[in-house]
């Protein structure tokens, strides 16, 4: 499905975006993973036989030195997914206005740098495939997230509008909104509001984290790597500006 086909995937050296890329190469596409932890970054694209460019998405030059490395080494871009983000959480009027600034750089307007640069390339092979890792906050809100739920909006307004443009050019663009995946970070907000509550971990995940959803666990990163791979398939193809919720129920009620 995706053999010699060339992917792009963002915040690829842990977490979601690993697990994207394992499938992916697994499939026998041509992989860059892209992420500013290099070290890490490199170690696991050794593993995977992939390619990788570190990069600081949130600044222009990154994002345009990653497209620009794709297209030098293979001459195409077919699969581009942006995974890269970061969480912070505060009060609206304690937020750190560097923070805010940060965060849509890095989970909003890269997306759009990135689609903008592999979309000439696209349109000229008439194929492509532009996967948001969004999130459940794309579509509802939480206290405390002011800039991750914006961004996290605005992202689904950009899947829409990009899959608009792109459908006459066998460019498709979809969202995944996940609720809480099984990533480090997440762990670790875990182990931290164990420790703030008094309470297990078991109860964090079911009372706090997923409360609000039917199926009390945490989601598997490998799962979002199948649903990516879904999307990219032929059986994907009709499928375009969707916002593909993967929350266990939590916007069902």
């Amino acid at each position: 499905m995706l053999e010699n086909k060339v992917c792009i995937v963002t915040g690829a050296a842990s977490g979601i975006g690993l697990a994207i890329s394992e499938a992916f190469a697994k499939d026998a596409a041509k992989v860059v993973m892209a992420d500013i932890n290099k070290e890490k970054l490199k170690l696991e694209a050794g593993r995977l036989g992939a390619d990788f460019f570190e990069a600081d998405l949130s600044k222009k030059q990154g994002c345009k030195g990653l497209v620009d490395f794709t297209l030098g080494k293979f001459s195409k871009a077919d699969v581009l997914v942006n995974v890269a983000g970061i969480q912070t959480v505060a009060p609206i009027d304690e937020f750190p206005e560097d923070k805010w600034d940060f965060m849509i750089s890095l989970m909003l307007t890269a997306p759009f740098l990135l689609t903008k640069y592999v979309w000439p390339s696209m349109k000229n092979q008439n194929w492509g495939r532009i996967i948001n890792l969004n999130s459940i906050h794309g579509l509802v809100a939480s206290e405390f997230k002011a800039a991750y739920v914006s961004a996290k909006h605005g992202l689904g307004g950009l899947t829409k509008t990009a899959a608009l443009e792109g459908g006459k050019y066998g460019i498709t663009v979809n969202s995944i909104c996940p609720a809480y995946v099984k990533t480090p970070l997440v762990d670790n907000q875990v182990d931290a509001q164990a420790k703030s509550h008094g309470i297990s971990r078991d109860e964090v995940v079911g009372e706090i984290m997923l409360q609000k959803a039917a199926v009390k666990k945490l989601i598997e990163p490998s799962t979002i790597g199948e649903v990516a791979m879904f999307l990219c398939s032929d059986a994907g193809a009709h499928i375009t500006g969707s916002m593909m919720t993967i929350d266990g129920g939590w916007t069902a009620g």
